[in-house]
């Protein structure tokens, strides 16, 4: 069985989004985050299903991959790591306060957060309204002088409007989708780190 006409259609798709994808957002991205490294504030990171993956590996190259000798660290959170936490989060004030509750521990005016989301908190299913944990995360931390990062997928969904930048892959596919948000996210871990290479 050849499976050649899928792989490239597949790759064509790939290709598609490439040429589309608004480059002014992903821009706009990298600088609010290099000015959360200038000025030491806390990167959060959220996601649902697998896009909790890709926010916990967003964290983990922020942490440590964009290190460079002599320079400070950036200072990021995963909040999506902590099943303990999480869970009593869920069971004791609903899964839409998952992470509004975990950042309000350290919200503090400057810090950034950045959610990810196939469909940017639009949408329904079985358990209604999805990903409004998200957007209710978003809109804490605007409210308490942060600012917010979006990667959606689809039309952009609430984080269109609710984010400061946000970059939507323009494609209705939960795989290609998901696969690019890692695409931008190691296009943003790098160059961040030569940014802070270069810094003075």
């Amino acid at each position: 069985m050849q499976h050649f006409e899928y792989i490239e259609n597949y790759l064509n798709e790939v290709k598609e989004i490439t040429e589309k994808i608004d480059r002014g957002q992903i821009n706009r991205s990298i600088e609010i985050l290099f000015d959360a490294w200038k000025n030491n504030n806390l990167v959060y990171f959220i996601g649902c299903g697998g896009s909790a993956g890709t926010a916990s590996h967003f964290a983990a190259d922020l942490s440590k991959t964009t290190m460079c000798k002599g320079k400070k660290r950036f200072r990021a959170l995963s909040l999506v790591d902590n099943p303990s936490l999480s869970t009593a989060w869920i069971n004791d004030e609903g899964w839409e306060n998952v992470f509004v509750g975990q950042i309000e521990n350290f919200v503090q005016p400057g810090d950034v957060v950045v959610a990810l989301s196939v469909h940017g908190g639009k949408g329904k299913g079985n358990a209604l309204a999805w990903s409004q944990n998200l957007t209710k995360a978003i809109q804490f931390v605007k409210d308490h002088g942060g600012k917010t990062i979006g990667l959606a997928g689809f039309d952009g969904g609430a984080f269109k409007e609710l984010a400061d930048a946000c970059i939507i892959v323009p494609k209705d596919s939960t795989p290609l989708v998901e696969g690019f948000h890692s695409d931008v996210q190691h296009l943003i871990i790098f160059r961040l780190k030569e940014l802070i290479e270069k810094y003075v």
